[in-house]
């Protein structure tokens, strides 16, 4: 896969800018998100091991990202980030809408559930997201798996801009039974509903976006799939639990993976320090790629359907995971996973493909992230941003063209009492699970702590961190935690 080269895209962007033209109509969009993806989990980004030819061929077509950052560790507040175009801390959901109550073992009663945070809590109401502007722009707009954003009729997609919505509202369920910990938790727009269940919810989404493009192909659409592989299974069972599922199909697919599955013993702290028989290193890993493949081969349909309508040309298919991998995934060369500030945390395999303006097969390196999505498809379909909204990113098209290099010099992370900052070349991380100063540019992988050798870049870095957490506070307040 080549890499982008300013030089010799010149007579590319003219020929690409014409076909563009010669189309005359507003781009479709297809944003899909794969759920805790590591690094190295797809066949383009170097893994010999799990099977995503679909994805691999989208990458073939577009542009590969590879310096790719999303807004946070883990799922909400980087859903939250995507659609908003803002920093968490600006956006209000800068921490998880989840309870903690099942991490012990505990099943809600009927009725008790109700009344808990992931029930109540929301992305604050005043947030406009990317659906709402695309619809002032003739779009149709659906999304078909992990909402994230709250339960509540005011938070649910409907609400929020979008036309069709079936999926789940928190943060996991079980792939097969729909439940997250015992509770029915997937939706047809306002409603719950156990019709498909014991259907496994890959095949859900991909038959619920297949609908939705044989609906809406005639005009603009914006199709946003984000689905919930590979990640862990809500389900209290610790056999199920935390490991992904994959239907046996996809798993005979990984016949040396299968020859190593079988079990172990572990004590589960969390459930009263009980010892389980629990599946094993292989089996969870033969769950995770299972579940992978299962999903490139629903994106693949998706992919096909646009081909076969000859809407590819003018389709921007953008690719990324939330997080970094967490489970079995594999997020090497990166240290760290979901969660974490260190890379494995944070940066993510991402693919663009739009062949009317982009070239491809190509590499892109540079220093980009996941706030930069809701600016770049406002620009790509002419839509007027947000009146009087500050956004915190840019439009990346001419970066991923080759025409120009990235205006993002800088980014910064908090979770809770992690903190984290990349200024150019240079990442900080203060956390519970290390600190450091890094130079990414020869250490990737976050090996050698220079603080001791660099004072003055760690110095301006903590500083640049400063400031941000300043503009961030000064920000008008949005719920649901900051004290407004």
């Amino acid at each position: 896969m080549k890499r982008l080269n300013l030089k010799s895209s010149s007579l590319l962007l003219a020929a690409m800018a014409w076909g563009f033209l010669s189309i005359g109509k507003e781009p479709n969009i297809v944003l899909i998100v794969s759920d805790d993806q590591g690094y190295r989990d797809l066949g383009c980004f170097g893994s010999d091991e799990i099977k995503t030819p679909h994805l691999d061929h989208l990458a073939k077509g577009g542009v590969k990202l590879t310096n790719f950052y999303v807004a946070w560790p883990a799922c909400t507040p980087s859903r939250g980030a995507l659609l908003s175009g803002r920093y968490p801390q600006r956006n209000g959901i800068y921490d998880m809408i989840r309870n903690e109550a099942p991490d012990y073992g505990y099943k809600y009663k009927l009725g008790e559930y109700e009344g808990t945070f992931e029930r109540v809590g929301g992305m604050d109401e005043r947030e406009i997201l990317l659906p709402e502007v695309l619809a002032k722009s003739g779009y149709a707009s659906a999304i078909f798996g992990k909402w994230d954003l709250g339960v509540h009729k005011r938070f649910l997609p409907l609400s929020r801009g979008f036309d069709d919505f079936y999926g789940f509202a928190n943060t996991g369920i079980d792939y097969y039974t729909h439940e997250r910990y015992g509770v029915p938790s997937m939706f047809r727009n306002f409603k719950t509903t156990t019709k498909d269940k014991g259907i496994y919810c890959t095949s859900l989404f991909e038959r619920e976006a297949l609908r939705f493009l044989r609906q809406e192909k005639d005009r603009p659409f914006f199709l946003y799939l984000p689905f919930n592989a590979p990640h862990g299974a809500s389900n209290l069972d610790p056999v199920i639990r935390g490991g992904a599922q994959s239907p046996e199909k996809h798993k005979a697919l990984y016949p040396e993976l299968q020859a190593r599955v079988g079990t172990e013993k572990r004590t589960v702290r969390r459930y009263g320090s009980k010892t389980y028989t629990v599946p094993n290193k292989a089996a969870r890993r033969l769950e995770f790629v299972g579940s992978v493949t299962a999903m490139d081969e629903s994106i693949g349909k998706i992919l096909s359907f646009l081909e076969k309508h000859e809407l590819a040309e003018n389709t921007i298919v953008i690719f990324l995971s939330d997080n970094g991998g967490g489970g079995a995934a594999d997020n090497f060369p990166l240290r760290g996973n979901k969660g974490q500030m260190f890379e494995g945390g944070i940066r993510v395999p991402c693919i663009v493909r739009w062949p009317a303006m982009l070239p491809a097969g190509e590499t892109c390196d540079e220093f980009l992230t996941s706030l930069e999505v809701f600016p770049t498809l406002c620009e790509a379909v002419e839509a007027k941003k947000p009146k009087g909204v500050k956004l915190d990113g840019f439009d990346m098209i001419p970066v991923l063209q080759g025409k120009k290099k990235s205006k993002r010099m800088e980014m910064f992370w908090q979770r809770r009492l992690d903190k984290a900052a990349r200024v150019g070349h240079w990442k900080w991380v203060e956390s519970g699970r290390g600190n450091g100063l890094f130079d990414l540019r020869k250490d990737l992988s976050e090996k050698k702590d220079l603080s001791a050798e660099r004072p003055e870049i760690l110095k301006k870095l903590k500083d640049r961190f400063a400031n941000w957490k300043k503009e961030m506070a000064d920000a008008e307040p949005r719920g649901p935690f900051r004290d407004y």
